[in-house]
């Protein structure tokens, strides 16, 4: 047997906001947004919504997809960086939501690379315990905390939720490798600097904007066309792969004009890229598992298709996986 994924399933919020309303609070053109970033529009989460609900959103469509109840589930894992709370983990309140009380729950936060990250957790403990069914989410709500002075961030994020089902898949599917790395030295590229133990909440700090999103988007550039690329050659040259013939690249939506920028560089243009951003921006964790199963679903994917899954951003970190894809048991 393999590993992979057995379903998927995301959920955007109802509120959709073009980029001529972002423009009008940003004090750009909406024609400059796109141009940019290739967005035409994003989602932002209603008032009364938090980042667990729209995971267990997202996590019911995944469900329902395999055939399962939560209460099939083992394991649970929510890759956020908008939790709920800082306490307790947001995976908790997806598992109350859901009613999958007989699962393990655990936080991951690795930012925009965090789905990636998670799935490979997801993979290892299937490996341990074959029979094992992990509930993978990657949600985040950015559009609280995004200040609309900052035209540099405003215009890119916004809200949304995907998750997918892993467990044990018949060979030849599933996983077929795994790359995750960390640079620690830029951290300061992506930052909320307040809120924490070193800065914590205060007035001042409220005042001053310290719980905003905060990017160098000319340094994650640069960190970006550096180092994905050959970070993506290189996984698949250790899979054994040629990158030429991967059939599906499925990224991390980071900013239009990156992406195309990312394909070239790693020799992708054979490969379908499946991009979401246009209509719903840079959704964070989400991107990678929201572009996913809206390539599922709309029958983009064919089992023995290979598929590169890349997410990138934060810490900084870059976590890859290539696979498989396969119907499940």
């Amino acid at each position: 047997m393999g590993i992979g994924i057995l379903s998927t399933g995301s959920y955007l919020p109802k509120h959709e906001v073009d980029n001529e309303e972002v423009a009008a609070r940003v004090g750009v053109t909406a024609e400059w947004i796109e141009r940019k970033t290739q967005i035409r529009s994003r989602r932002y989460a209603a008032p009364h919504e938090a980042t667990s609900d729209l995971a267990a959103k997202a996590a019911e469509r995944a469900l329902a997809q395999a055939g399962l109840t939560a209460g099939d589930i083992d394991y649970l894992i929510v890759s956020t960086s908008t939790g709920d709370h800082p306490q307790p983990p947001t995976s908790y309140l997806v598992q109350h939501l859901l009613g999958a009380y007989g699962a393990a729950c655990f936080d991951v936060n690795v930012v925009c690379s965090g789905f990636v990250y998670a799935l490979s957790l997801a993979h290892s403990l299937v490996t341990v315990r074959p029979d094992t069914r992990v509930l993978v989410i990657g949600a985040d709500v950015y559009s609280r905390i995004l200040d609309f002075t900052d035209r540099r961030t405003a215009i890119l994020f916004a809200d949304g939720a995907g998750a997918a089902v892993v467990g044990a898949v018949p060979e030849p599917y599933g996983v077929i490798a795994t790359d995750l790395s960390s640079r620690g030295d830029a951290h300061h590229l992506i930052r909320v600097e307040a809120g924490g133990s070193r800065h914590p909440a205060s007035a001042e700090t409220v005042a001053e904007g310290g719980h905003f999103f905060r990017m160098d988007g000319r340094g994650v550039r640069d960190f970006v066309a550096e180092h994905v690329p050959p970070a993506l050659i290189a996984l698949a040259r250790g899979a054994g792969v040629d990158i030429g013939a991967i059939d599906h690249f499925v990224p991390h939506q980071a900013n239009g004009v990156m992406l195309t920028e990312v394909v070239e560089r790693a020799g992708l243009g054979a490969a379908r890229t499946h991009r979401t951003l246009v209509e719903y921006g840079n959704v964070g964790s989400a991107s990678v598992p929201v572009a996913l199963d809206e390539a599922n679903r709309t029958g983009a994917l064919t089992p023995g298709d290979l598929v590169l899954l890349a997410g990138f951003g934060g810490g900084m970190s870059i976590g890859a996986s290539l696979l498989t894809w396969g119907a499940r048991t």
